[in-house]
Parts: structure tokens; C-alpha cells; sequence
């Protein structure tokens, strides 16, 4: 078996043509500077809630950035008129409308995209934009399953392009003073963290399978996933909670925080060892039909304890992780998405936990405080929250590509995927109940060939990664 790195090694930029989910794209290296006086052609890809976020904030950059958001595209055309109003008030041009990505892909005008799509089309989109030329902002997780992950690695290596994840923690002055802090040992040698998500999610209900709204254009918003019935209980939103689409909220608010972890740890390796274990609490298993639920999904709860919450969702809301690093290094993730309590110093519900040989730290949001063992005042702690954040991903984004120094990256495609594999990893050992072994250099399960099938996904053409880019 090839080990990655030299798999990587060896690999050279093809300049061959390509063709992209039937459109043609002439292929070759795009690692061009774009002058500071250029303007940049921006296409947003994904519209809805957190598409809308991307939206503000390219149009809030200042003058100086010199960005055009020249497209908006969602597969969802009840989207349009709401979403390019905000660009028209905000900047005083209305940008073009457009349902299909790869149309967007074919534009020669475009520069970059920023992908905020469901997650099982973040690796495809980042694939064929880059290898149509177009620089890339893709939404966290970096990728739905780790084998397109790392193309999205090999096809930002191969065309020079700038590929940033959205991991927006690492954009915050007061997240990167902490980690500057634990990485000068202000607690001593660390040995292990704690990423943490609690929050209350009750049930989004059930609906039975109908026909999709006239102007959605559901085959395309599959894509890659396997095909089903529509059912607005699986589509928009909801598509967090199912493993065709979706990660759960292992990997939707924690990739954030397992990031974090991560950062602190000073980890750049996939971790030797992985357990979860959890399930689905509160929900009434009576909507839980074998259809619905995956291998390794357990649906708990007494309705007359919890009332009449029903769910078809296939992902747990109870989760906890544990790996282990090479040199003995732990990092423990957990979730609750139903009525819990708080932690850290003074209670939050998202955060992070650091513990070293000298005392320990808590980042919550925009603040950190650190302790001294058997203390319970601080001893370093951030400054003030109101400036903690001079500048933003989407920003950074820009000067990047006008810079084509890949180094100014606050989280680049290499960073992304590294975090984006913690929560994928778990959820693997939560699916097939049991601890696993992982193989770093391989990016292989050690003798689990069950395992290894969850790596990646039968694709549905022509929404296809190639093996070879």
C-alpha cells in the first residue's frame, strides 16, 4: 500500500482537458496573482442561512478589497428575490441569479466562489471549482467523508488555487492569543482537551414523501447523495441530521470546536485511536423505522417522560468521542443536544477545555482564562471582547488571493481537513459501535474493512469525484 505523502510526491498538475458534470474546462495550474487594483469577480454558492452570512459579509468589506459579488446560486429559486435585494441594498447592484453550479463554474468572469452548501456538496463543488479555475471559501466540514476531503487537499496542492475552510474561530485575536498562550506552555505540556457542544435541539418532527416545490430544483440539491423521495423533513436545514447529507452536530457546530481542540494541541496527524459512543435520547422511536435509521443509530426515550417529541432523524443527539494521538495525547468531544447543564469557571455550553501539567485554560466565544492548579481566580485571562475580532475569514480570503500567498491563510484547505476528519472519524466508530484503529499515514482503518467503506460513498453520477484529479 502507497503511503499518502508519497502518493503526493509523485503526483504532477495535469493539462489535459476535463470535463465537469457535462460542461468542458480547459485544465492547467491557476496560481496567478490577482493585482491589488483588480477587482475580484465573487460567485456565492449556497444561499440560505449561513449563505446569507457569507452575503453580508462580502458586501461589508470596505472599498479597498475591491469585490463584487456578481452571483448568487442556490438550487432553492424561492431564495432569489430576498437574497439579491440584500446585495442591491447593501452595494447598489443587483447581482445575477443562477440554479445550477456548474453553470456558475463555465463563467469565465468569476473569480472565486464561496460554497455554502450542505455538506455533502462541499467536496465536489471545491473539486470542479478549482479545477475550473476558481479560487475557493468552502463552509466547514471541510468535506462530508474523508476520502473526498482529501482530494479537496490534492486539488488545492495541484492548482495552486487559494482554498480556505470556514473554521471562523480562527479568525478571533482573542482564540489565536489563547493559542499562542498554550503553545509557550502558560500551563505546562499539555495532555489533553476537551471540545465541547451543548445545545438543546428538540425534534424537527416528521413528513410523509411528496413532490419538491416547483422552483426547487431537488436532483441537483442531491447531487452526490443517493437518491430519495423529497421529503421537507430531510431537505433544507434538517439535512444536518441525516448521514446522506449530513454529520450531525458533531459536525456542524462541533468541527468548530474540535478545530480548537485540535489548534491547541498542536496536533498535525490524524489521531492512532477513536471511540464514540451515544445515540438518540427523547425522541419516540415509533418514527425511527428501519428505513430510516442507520447501522449504529439507537433511538431512546419514554414518550410519557418526554412527551410527544417525534423525529425520523438518523444522527445522535448524545455523542462523545474520545482520541488518542500518537504520543499518548487525548482529545475529548462531547455533545448534548437536550437539557443539560453547563461547565467551565463560570457555566457555558460551547467551548473549549485545555489541561496541562501546571493548571488549566477555558475558551468560551471570544474570551479565555487560564488557572493555576487548585485555584479559582485566574491567572491570565483575554482582553477585552470588543476588538477581539479586527478582521474576518471572508477577508482574509481575499487578501489571500491577491497575495497568492497561501501562507496568510487562517485556515487553509490542509488545516480544514485535518479538524473536519475528527468528527467524521467519530462518527464512523459511533456507526459501527466499537473502538478503531486509524492508520494516519494510509488514512485507512487497521484491519476494519467495515470501517473503511464509511471512508467514503458510492457517488451518484454524474456527481462524481475522480479517483485521479
Amino acid at each position: 500500500m502507497t503511503k499518502r505523502r508519497e502518493f503526493l510526491k509523485k503526483s504532477a498538475i495535469s493539462s489535459a482537458g476535463i470535463t465537469i458534470g457535462g460542461l468542458g474546462f480547459s485544465a492547467k495550474s491557476y496560481a496567478s496573482i490577482i493585482g491589488s487594483n483588480d477587482r475580484i469577480n465573487l460567485a456565492q454558492i449556497g444561499i440560505r442561512n449561513q449563505g446569507t452570512v457569507h452575503i453580508n459579509d462580502y458586501c461589508s468589506l470596505k472599498d479597498s478589497h475591491n469585490v463584487v459579488l456578481k452571483v448568487l446560486c442556490d438550487t432553492d429559486e424561492a431564495l432569489f428575490d430576498s437574497k439579491s435585494k440584500i446585495v442591491a441594498d447593501k452595494t447598489g447592484t443587483r447581482p445575477e441569479l443562477e440554479w445550477d453550479l456548474r453553470k456558475v463554474l463555465e463563467n469565465k468572469e468569476i473569480d472565486a466562489v464561496s460554497m455554502a452548501t450542505p455538506n455533502h456538496w462541499h467536496a465536489l463543488g471545491t473539486v470542479w471549482a478549482c479545477q475550473a479555475g476558481k479560487h475557493v471559501y468552502v463552509e466547514k466540514p471541510a468535506s462530508h467523508n474523508l476520502w473526498e476531503g482529501r482530494k479537496m487537499v490534492e486539488a488545492a496542492q495541484k492548482t495552486g488555487l487559494t482554498v480556505q475552510v470556514g473554521l471562523t474561530n480562527r479568525a478571533y485575536n482573542n482564540v489565536r492569543e489563547a493559542m499562542q498562550f498554550l503553545h509557550e506552555g502558560g500551563i505546562g505540556k499539555l495532555y489533553m482537551a476537551r471540545a465541547l457542544t451543548y445545545k438543546l435541539r428538540n425534534s424537527y418532527g416528521t413528513a410523509k414523501d411528496s413532490k419538491p416545490p416547483a422552483n426547487f430544483h431537488y436532483d441537483l440539491w442531491l447531487g452526490p447523495a443517493p437518491y430519495r423521495p423529497y421529503n421537507e423533513k430531510r431537505s433544507h436545514y434538517n439535512w444536518h441530521w441525516f448521514w446522506d447529507t449530513g454529520n450531525g452536530d458533531s459536525g456542524n457546530t462541533g468541527t468548530h470546536q474540535l478545530d480548537i481542540a485540535r489548534w491547541g494541541l498542536q496536533k498535525h496527524e490524524h489521531p492512532e485511536t477513536i471511540y464514540s459512543m451515544g445515540g438518540l435520547y427523547g425522541f419516540n422511536q415509533d418514527e425511527c423505522q428501519p428505513d430510516n435509521c442507520s447501522p449504529g443509530t439507537m433511538v431512546y426515550g419514554d414518550v410519557e417522560t418526554y412527551g410527544h417529541d417525534k423525529s425520523m432523524q438518523e444522527t445522535p443527539n448524545i455523542q462523545t468521542a474520545l482520541f488518542k494521538y500518537s504520543d499518548g495525547t487525548l482529545l475529548e468531544y462531547e455533545a448534548r443536544g437536550r437539557y443539560t447543564n453547563q461547565e467551565g469557571s463560570d457555566g457555558k455550553e460551547v467551548g473549549n477545555l485545555f489541561y496541562g501539567s501546571e493548571g488549566w485554560l477555558e475558551i468560551a466565544g471570544n474570551s479565555w482564562r487560564a488557572f493555576h492548579q487548585g485555584e479559582s481566580q485566574p491567572f491570565a485571562s483575554s482582553k477585552d471582547s470588543s476588538s477581539a475580532q479586527e478582521a474576518t475569514l471572508f477577508s482574509n480570503f481575499i487578501e489571500s488571493i491577491r497575495s497568492g500567498n497561501h501562507k496568510l491563510l487562517q485556515c487553509d484547505m490542509r488545516e480544514g481537513f485535518y479538524s473536519s476528519t475528527l468528527p467524521l472519524l467519530a462518527n464512523i466508530s459511533y456507526r459501527v459501535k466499537r473502538e478503531l484503529k486509524f492508520m494516519g499515514d494510509y488514512e485507512k482503518f487497521a484491519n476494519d474493512s467495515e470501517a473503511d467503506i464509511l471512508l467514503s460513498r458510492v457517488y451518484r453520477e454524474p456527481y462524481s469525484i475522480p479517483n485521479s484529479l
